[in-house]
């Protein structure tokens, strides 16, 4: 057995409730383990954190825009990867429509995130449609392609060696955020036999980011029926009820979505500001110095963040202090509108990102100066 060396004090002047009733003058910043789990200390400071005049060496905050990857691919073995870990894969791939061949990934489970697009989805199981704003979770080795009449652009999660599993929500229960009815499964229905035959299939299978082309004389994807309790599933981010608390500000742990070996899924919804006059409206300042934070911007208008437009992604590396834009920091208690308006993804990993040579060529080097009031 651990525990934790909790010993709660409080020195000078400070609040009692955590993101509420801050000392006039100050700014909050959170000092936290286990990624807002474990142990935290709340500092109060007279000038904001994230107040620096010069920032340099590897640890600064980075920011990458997707739109400007101009590789079309009908691969997802030809998407741009971004970012890896030994524990995860993310990569961005821009798809022209529809796939010649069917694609296994025997890495680990791979998460797709539609960010522009739709059409139908054939995998081993049946045939499911998609839109922008689903999430898609196919088990390891499950053989799909996509079939579409227009391009589609994806955010691709793969847990290398792991499974995505849904968080454990605790007091407020299985059925919170969104109920597992809710996810839907493929169908083995007319669509998906019509696209069965004896005509010659290839499939390309990614194992140890090297790749296999295994060919078959027919549709490999001519299941009839199947029964058990693995599967892929499919969510849309319209379908989540985000978490609230009309007097305090939660921590970005309760929007996770899914949770995977050493990282976590989360996402960002639209929802209603506080209300309490004295609550935080604004992402606190905090030390998250046990995960990297990346983060994938969807649709709407990032409040917490400016310079910031859809298809972009920040990475906040453990270990330093981040938290809201100037511009929102002046809203911090009286914000502009009475909800938000944003949809983003969140990643937390465990283990550091590695960050490639192809993302480079894609950063907004201006981000880290951008904190500069």
């Amino acid at each position: 057995m651990k525990k934790w060396i909790s010993h709660p004090k409080v020195e000078g002047r400070s609040s009692r409730q955590a993101h509420c009733d801050l000392p006039e003058g100050t700014y909050e910043r959170e000092m936290g383990k286990e990624g807002f789990f474990g142990p935290a200390t709340h500092m109060y400071h007279t000038h904001p954190p994230t107040g620096w005049s010069d920032f340099s060496g590897p640890l600064k905050p980075r920011a990458f825009d997707t739109t400007r990857i101009d590789a079309i691919g009908g691969s997802p073995w030809q998407a741009s990867e971004l970012m890896h870990n030994g524990h995860c894969r993310i990569r961005s791939w821009r798809c022209d429509g529809t796939m010649d061949h069917l694609a296994r990934n025997a890495d680990g489970d791979e998460l797709l995130f539609i960010h522009e697009g739709a059409g139908d989805l054939f995998c081993d199981y049946g045939h499911l449609t998609f839109r922008d704003g689903d999430y898609i979770v196919l088990p390891r080795s499950t053989m799909w392609r996509i079939e579409s009449d227009n391009p589609v652009s994806a955010l691709l999660i793969e847990a290398t060696n792991s499974s995505y599993m849904l968080p454990d929500k605790g007091l407020v229960g299985p059925h919170a955020i969104f109920d597992p009815a809710m996810l839907d499964t493929p169908k083995i229905n007319q669509a998906f036999i019509d696209q069965q035959g004896e005509t010659e299939w290839k499939v390309v299978v990614k194992r140890g980011n090297r790749l296999t082309t295994i060919t078959y004389p027919f549709n490999p994807l001519d299941a009839v029926g199947w029964k058990g309790d693995l599967m892929p599933v499919r969510i849309n981010w319209r379908d989540i009820r985000p978490l609230m608390s009309h007097r305090y500000h939660l921590p970005p742990s309760a929007h996770t979505t899914f949770v995977a070996n050493r990282f976590v899924v989360c996402t960002f919804v639209p929802r209603p500001f506080e209300t309490d006059e004295n609550a935080l409206k604004v992402p606190f300042f905090h030390n998250n110095d046990d995960f990297d934070e990346l983060i994938f911007y969807h649709a709407g208008d990032f409040f917490s963040r400016d310079n910031i437009h859809p298809g972009m992604m920040t990475l906040h590396p453990c270990g330093f202090t981040h938290g809201p834009h100037p511009k929102a920091l002046g809203n911090a208690f009286k914000p502009k509108a009475d909800a938000t308006a944003e949809v983003a993804v969140m990643i937390d990993t465990r283990d550091a990102l590695e960050v490639t040579e192809q993302a480079e060529t894609i950063e907004w080097t201006g981000y880290v100066d951008s904190w500069k009031g």
